[in-house]
C-alpha cells in the first residue's frame, strides 16, 4: 500500500514538471515565430503597453500606405487623360492651321480635317470615361456610371451622375448651337437642371493621407477631378465660390457654365466641326462660304491657344498633388521602417537568445519525457511483484 501512495506521488509531480517544461517550450517556439518578447502585459507591463502603442501607430502607417497606392494610381490616370486632351487640343489647332486656314479648300480636304476633328472630340470623350480599376476617375462621388458621350457630329454632349443617396443617374444634355445671325456659337442645356448640375461639379473628395489635420479638411487633399470640371476649367473650389445653391440667378448660372463649356477643350474642337459641317452641308445657308468658315477658324484657333493654357493648370494641380503623394509615401515609408526598429527595441525578441532557449527547453523536455518511460516501466514493475 505505501508503494502505491509513494508512486502516486511521484506520478503527479512528475507529469507537472513535464507540462511545465512542455509550456516553456511552447513559449519558447512562439517567441520564434512571432519576433515578440512578451505574450501578456503581467510579463513586463511598461513594454507591453508600449509596444501595442507602437504597433497601432505601426498598421495605420500601413493602411495609409496601401490608401495612397490606390490613389496615387487613380490621379496617375487623371494627370494622363488632362495631359492627352491637352495635347488633342493642340493638335486640332494645329490642323486648322496647316489645312484649314492655308491648305487647300477642296470638299474633300476639308471633309477629311472635319473627320479627323470628330475623332479628336469623341477621344477626348474617351479620356474622361477612363477608368482606374473599377472606378471612373472623372465621375466625382460617382464611380460607377460612364460620365460621358458625345453625337456623331460631336453637337450633343450628355452627362450622366449617380448623386450619392440615390440610385437613379440623372442626365445632363447640352446641345452647341450656332447663331447665323450673330455668328455666335453656344451650348444650351436642354435636360437637367443648373443646381444638380452646379452640385456634381462641387463634388469633392478630401482624403486623410498621412499629412494635413483630419480636423481641418482644407489641409487634406482633394482626390476628386470632376470631368465637367476639366472641361469648364473651374476646379470644385471655384465652383463652389462662384454659385452658392440653391442659385438664385439660374439663367445667368446657367449661361457662365455654358460659355465656359464653349471655351473649354471639347467645346472648341466641337465648334470647330459644326464651322465645317455649315461649310460642307449644300442644305444649309452657309455652305460653300469660305469667309465665314475663315472668320470662325482664325477666332477658334486664337481660343484653342487659351484654351490649351487652361487645360494645363489642370494638368499642373494633378501634377502637384501627385508629386505631393510621392513625398508622403516617402516619409511614410521612412516612419515605417523607424517604427519597425522601435518596436523591436521595446518588445522584440533576440532570435539567438531566443533559439539558445528553445533548444535547452527541448533537450529538457526530452530528458523529461526519457525519465518518464523509465519510472513507468520500474514502478509497474515493482507492483506486480
Amino acid at each position: 500500500m505505501n508503494m502505491r501512495v509513494t508512486n502516486a506521488a511521484t506520478y503527479r509531480k512528475y507529469t507537472t514538471s513535464v507540462n511545465d517544461l512542455h509550456a516553456r517550450l511552447n513559449k519558447n517556439m512562439n517567441k520564434i515565430s512571432s519576433g515578440k518578447e512578451y505574450e501578456s502585459a503581467a510579463e513586463s507591463p511598461l513594454s507591453y503597453y508600449q509596444s501595442k502603442k507602437i504597433d497601432s501607430q505601426y498598421q495605420e502607417t500601413l493602411s495609409r500606405l496601401v490608401l495612397i497606392k490606390d490613389v496615387s494610381g487613380r490621379l496617375e490616370q487623371q494627370e494622363d487623360g488632362v495631359y492627352d486632351i491637352q495635347q488633342l487640343l493642340k493638335g486640332a489647332k494645329n490642323d486648322m492651321v496647316l489645312k484649314g486656314l492655308t491648305g487647300t479648300t477642296s470638299p474633300t480636304a476639308m471633309a477629311t480635317l472635319r473627320d479627323d476633328l470628330v475623332q479628336k472630340a469623341q477621344m477626348m470623350v474617351n479620356d474622361l470615361n477612363s477608368q482606374y480599376q473599377d472606378f471612373y476617375v472623372y465621375g466625382g462621388n460617382d464611380v460607377t456610371t460612364p460620365p460621358f458621350s458625345l453625337s456623331s457630329d460631336a453637337s450633343e454632349l450628355t452627362y450622366t451622375h449617380i448623386f450619392p443617396g440615390e440610385t437613379a443617374p440623372t442626365e445632363f444634355v447640352m446641345e452647341l448651337k450656332r447663331d447665323d445671325a450673330t455668328g455666335s456659337y453656344g451650348y444650351e442645356l436642354t435636360k437637367g437642371s443648373v443646381d444638380k448640375l452646379i452640385q456634381a461639379m462641387s463634388e469633392q473628395g478630401y482624403m486623410d493621407l498621412g499629412y494635413g489635420d483630419i480636423r481641418d479638411r482644407d489641409t487634406l487633399m482633394d482626390t476628386y477631378t470632376g470631368g465637367m470640371n476639366v472641361l469648364t476649367g473651374m476646379n470644385s473650389d471655384a465652383v463652389r465660390s462662384t454659385y452658392t445653391p440653391p442659385v438664385a440667378d439660374t439663367a445667368a448660372a446657367t449661361a457662365d457654365i455654358m460659355e465656359r463649356l464653349k471655351n473649354g477643350p471639347l467645346g472648341l474642337v466641337s465648334q470647330s466641326v459644326m464651322a465645317m459641317n455649315k461649310y460642307l452641308d449644300p442644305g444649309d445657308p452657309l455652305y460653300d462660304n469660305r469667309a465665314v468658315l475663315q472668320d470662325d477658324l482664325e477666332r477658334l484657333v486664337e481660343d484653342m491657344t487659351v484654351g490649351e493654357h487652361t487645360v494645363s493648370t489642370f494638368y499642373s494641380d494633378l501634377g502637384t498633388k501627385y508629386h505631393t503623394l510621392e513625398t508622403t509615401q516617402t516619409k511614410l515609408e521612412v516612419l515605417r521602417d523607424s517604427l519597425k526598429t522601435q518596436y523591436a527595441n521595446v518588445a522584440g525578441a533576440d532570435p539567438y537568445q531566443s533559439i539558445m532557449e528553445m533548444f535547452d527547453s527541448q533537450y529538457a523536455y526530452k530528458a523529461a519525457l526519457q525519465l518518464g518511460s523509465n519510472l513507468m516501466s520500474s514502478s509497474l514493475f515493482d507492483f506486480v511483484r
